[in-house]
């Protein structure tokens, strides 16, 4: 909801889309970049405020699309009034479908991730073709339960831009990809490899090494990380909107004591 004074409106708005604390600093960056406007972008409560000058010819709409240029959404909250207790629970709706898919990748990620974490640490664990069973259950982990941060890092590279999600997209999907040389083009594949556990480094070409553990531990990991934040983020809203739902609706002013 904008609010004008004097030719300098004000407006809050609901940003999606963002990952991480560098996320917000760029979609502050892009909007402080626009003639007459002055931005501060909130990462944990996921909203712009943003004073403009409305003479200069800018408008929400043009705040709106520099924000989805930057490789993000953004909408106007909807406004306070009878219909508070719908749209908070629409915002809670909202929370359960996003946080939905995000526990189901991590539900994906940590079943298959720790066997093949286990293997990988244990030699006893490690029977003739095992190799190759890690590569069956690390596959699902960094394409379908890492999804999100390959498409974030995609969208990312496309505007120029590194995050922490280019950072694990790139980290997991190299370790994958050195993994499947290894197996295919390497010595990793042959019957009876064994991946043990040192302490020391050897230099070797690497054409016998795996590193699908790695790949999957991260991606679960980092999966773990984000819906635990998630649902933090979610509580701590409920019970500020919990507080403000209990203000006074209405107030008494008394002039010279009465």
């Amino acid at each position: 909801m904008a609010t004008t004074t004097s030719g300098t409106a004000q407006v809050e708005l609901a940003i999606g889309g963002m990952t991480c604390a560098s996320c917000a600093a760029r979609i502050e960056k892009k909007l402080n970049r626009m003639d007459g406007v002055e931005a501060t972008v909130n990462y944990a409560t996921e909203k712009a405020k943003v004073t403009f000058d409305a003479d200069a010819g800018v408008g929400v709409a043009d705040l709106i699309a520099t924000v989805e240029a930057t490789g993000y959404t953004a909408a106007e909250p909807e406004p306070p009034g009878d219909g508070a207790a719908d749209a908070h629970d629409a915002d809670e709706e909202r929370a359960d479908e996003e946080l939905r898919p995000l526990r189901q990748r991590l539900v994906t990620a940590v079943v298959l991730a720790v066997p093949v974490i286990a293997m990988a640490m244990v030699p006893a664990l490690q029977f003739q073709y095992w190799q190759w069973l890690s590569l069956t259950l690390a596959a699902p982990v960094v394409v379908y339960a890492a999804w999100p941060f390959h498409r974030a890092a995609w969208t990312n590279a496309k505007h120029g831009a590194a995050t922490m999600d280019t950072l694990v997209s790139v980290g997991t999907g190299a370790a994958f990809l050195w993994s499947l040389w290894a197996l295919f083009f390497g010595t990793a594949g042959t019957p009876g490899m064994t991946h043990p556990f040192e302490f020391t480094i050897a230099r070797t070409d690497g054409a016998g090494n795996i590193y699908l553990e790695a790949a999957a531990g991260v991606t679960a990991f980092i999966l773990a990380g984000r819906y635990f934040e998630a649902r933090s983020k979610r509580k701590a809203g409920a019970a500020l909107k919990a507080l403000m739902r209990l203000g006074a609706k209405e107030v008494t002013v008394l002039k010279d004591g009465r």
